[in-house]
């Protein structure tokens, strides 16, 4: 056989196999696929994440110094108002030692005062003066007494003198004699003595002369002591305040109308600086804090709108806002191993929406929730089922849509897409079929029965 010929049976044979092939498949029964319409709507581009609620800010009591705390009656759950006595130190002990410093600080007080009452020294100084004075007048009269003596003697001398000349010629009596020689004895001892005197005198006087020096030194020697007892003093009013700041931080209250979270220590006991007593808090500032994906964070904003759900929500979705997006990632491993980059965001509840679950649903805080946060959404777009969408061998979107019941694999362009649905922005018009999950054995020209979804799958 010539090779032309061999070429003309190979075309023949495989003309006649594809005419078998489209024989097969257009004899062969439709297959029922579940489909649905591309539809005019809205959608929401969003992440889910597992949350839970937190408070931005707690309020610890701690011990503010070592002590022994009272009983703490309060538990978890109570309310307490601002200002209201949460715990307290032992009144007696706080007592005492305010009572002891300031007995202390009286007693400097008192020293103080004693210290500068200088009257009796001053009544001292005064009598020392005067007696001085008196001295003075005493060494005057003193030596007036020996000038006089001397004068008595030099007078009894001369008499002497002329009796003993009078006495050679008997003009005068051996009597007359003795006596002048008596009184010229007497005249020079009464002198010697008031010599004597007037040196004692003199002595009594220096020594009495530096009794107001020493009395006025005194009185200024006080006012050195008084320096240093009003330091001491200032030392006991520290001491004194200290204890009276003691005493009013021994009674412990609460910073803000709350309520407790946690008590940590309810019996009588001595207990060391800053040892935590209560945790308190404002339940009306809940709000929720979500770890996200980082490459999801990065579409993410304050402001975005978010919806809240879950058990501890009830039905009805609780709807809230961003409020922050922390700038720094952490690593966090998930439930399967995975080492992940994640990003903590911070959700609050819209206004009115927290008051009406901590009246209906008791929410506290760590209640574990779900957070769906819509970064993106777009009314009046052409939306098909997420799984509608399949990725052909090049990684571009394809849908399997449904033309006069044959598939047709048609490659589209996607815009936002979520887990139920995805926008389809080219390659695909309202109204059209496709297939939801298709099977990947599917062909296109395949004959298949669309089963229609119901359009409400379609709705957000």
């Amino acid at each position: 056989m010539s090779p032309m010929k061999r070429i003309l049976v190979v075309i023949v044979v495989i003309a006649v196999l594809v005419a078998a092939v489209w024989a097969y498949r257009a004899s062969s029964p439709a297959v029922p696929v579940d489909a649905a319409t591309a539809e005019i709507g809205t959608i929401r581009q969003y992440i889910d994440e597992r949350g839970k609620t937190r408070l931005p800010e707690t309020y610890r009591i701690t011990m503010p110094y070592a002590g022994r705390i009272k009983a703490i009656t309060l538990e978890a759950g109570d309310r307490v108002t601002a200002g209201e006595t949460v715990a307290q130190i032992v009144p007696a002990d706080l007592d005492i030692a305010v009572t002891e410093t300031r007995a202390a600080f009286d007693r400097i007080t008192a020293s103080i005062a004693e210290n500068d009452d200088s009257s009796v020294e001053n009544t001292v100084l005064s009598q020392a003066n005067e007696y001085v004075e008196s001295m003075g007048a005493t060494v005057l009269a003193a030596q007036e007494r020996v000038r006089a003596g001397v004068a008595r003697l030099d007078f009894a001398d001369k008499n002497l003198g002329r009796v003993q000349k009078l006495r050679e010629t008997d003009a005068v009596s051996e009597q007359e004699l003795n006596e002048a020689e008596v009184a010229q004895i007497e005249a020079s001892v009464d002198l010697r003595q008031d010599q004597l005197v007037l040196a004692a005198l003199e002595s009594i006087a220096s020594a009495t002369a530096m009794l107001p020096t020493m009395v006025q030194q005194y009185i200024d020697r006080k006012s050195l002591t008084r320096a240093v007892l009003e330091r001491e003093r200032a030392q006991f009013e520290a001491a004194l305040e200290q204890a009276l700041l003691e005493q009013t931080r021994g009674t412990m209250t609460s910073p803000i109308d709350g309520v407790v979270l946690r008590r940590e220590d309810t019996s009588e006991r001595y207990l060391a600086a800053g040892t935590e007593l209560l945790t308190l808090g404002r339940l009306e500032d809940l709000e929720v804090e979500a770890d996200v994906l980082t490459q999801d964070a990065t579409s993410i904003e304050p402001g975005d709108r978010v919806e809240i759900y879950g058990p501890a929500i009830g039905d009805t979705p609780a709807a809230g806002r961003v409020s922050r997006v922390f700038p720094a990632g952490f690593t966090k491993i998930s439930s399967l191993g995975v080492e992940q980059q994640r990003v903590t965001v911070i959700v609050r509840f819209d206004d009115g929406v927290l008051d009406r679950l901590l009246r209906a649903r008791n929410l506290g805080v760590g209640y574990r929730v779900h957070v769906r946060i819509v970064s993106d959404e777009r009314t009046g777009a052409l939306v098909v089922p997420r799984s509608a969408l399949v990725r052909d061998d090049a990684g571009r979107w394809q849908v399997f849509a449904v033309d006069q019941g044959r598939v047709d694999v048609r490659p589209i362009e996607v815009g936002l897409i979520n887990d139920r649905l995805a926008e389809v922005t080219g390659g695909l018009e309202e109204g059209s079929v496709v297939l939801v999950a298709p099977e990947p054995t599917l062909t296109s020209g395949e004959r298949v029965e669309p089963v229609l979804q119901s359009p409400g799958n379609l709705v957000e």
